[in-house]
């Protein structure tokens, strides 16, 4: 066990953390989510790169690094949908069986701005696609490695989950301590900007670079 595999490993294990913290109506368990979202999202940038570096990469890595992603994205989209998905949205719970301390939409100078079942079913539709792709390739000798597109899309990516998770936390603060001045509104509908710009580069991304990838390798499938 090396330490890249390490640090993989322990983000599979924090991974329900992350799921399950923003569910708490508490400050300090939604700043724990954020913190600890933080901190795995960092970490999948340095284990990689010190496999790489310090020729620390395995089959035991490659197969884990993977699956922790995975594991880390839908840890984070779920709550994030059942939190911000906008009203009426036909797949989420109703504000009226959360109540209004499980709601958390971007607020806007334009109105509330959630997040809707379909970006997330394109964000893990995506997701599932590319997995099965890259083991398909695999079997017939191809490995499809990560383009610039699919890094930038995983930026952009960590970026809104960071924004979305750490609105969590902030909105409950401020309704605990009721903090609803004019320099809280700016930070809201800053924190907001910030999520929703990155949200649709994201999601655009996500098309995007799926697209690349079936032109780049689909001939491994008809091959």
């Amino acid at each position: 066990m090396n330490l890249p595999n390490a640090i993989t490993i322990s983000r599979i294990l924090v991974a329900p953390l992350i799921a399950v913290l923003p569910f708490m109506n508490s400050p300090v368990g939604r700043l724990a989510a954020f913190v600890i979202y933080i901190v795995a999202a960092v970490s999948d940038y340095y284990d990689g790169m010190l496999a790489r570096t310090r020729d620390l990469v395995t089959d035991l890595g490659s197969l884990l690094d993977p699956l922790a992603d995975k594991l880390l994205l839908f840890a984070t989209l779920i709550p994030m949908f059942v939190l911000m998905a906008p009203l009426g949205d036909p797949l989420a719970p109703t504000r009226e069986s959360l109540g209004a301390a499980h709601a958390f939409p971007f607020q806007t100078p334009f109105g509330d701005v959630g997040l809707p079942w379909w970006v997330v079913a394109v964000v893990l539709a995506r997701e599932l696609l590319m997995t099965v792709f890259r083991q398909l390739a695999a079997r017939r000798g191809v490995v499809i490695a990560a383009i610039g597109a699919a890094k930038w899309k995983t930026g952009f990516q960590s970026t809104w989950v960071g924004a979305a998770y750490f609105w969590f936390f902030a909105a409950t603060w401020a309704a605990a301590n009721g903090w609803q001045n004019a320099a809280w509104q700016s930070f809201a509908y800053f924190n907001a900007l910030v999520g929703i710009v990155t949200m649709v580069a994201a999601v655009f991304l996500t098309i995007y670079s799926l697209l690349l990838y079936v032109k780049r390798y689909g001939h491994v499938l008809t091959s």
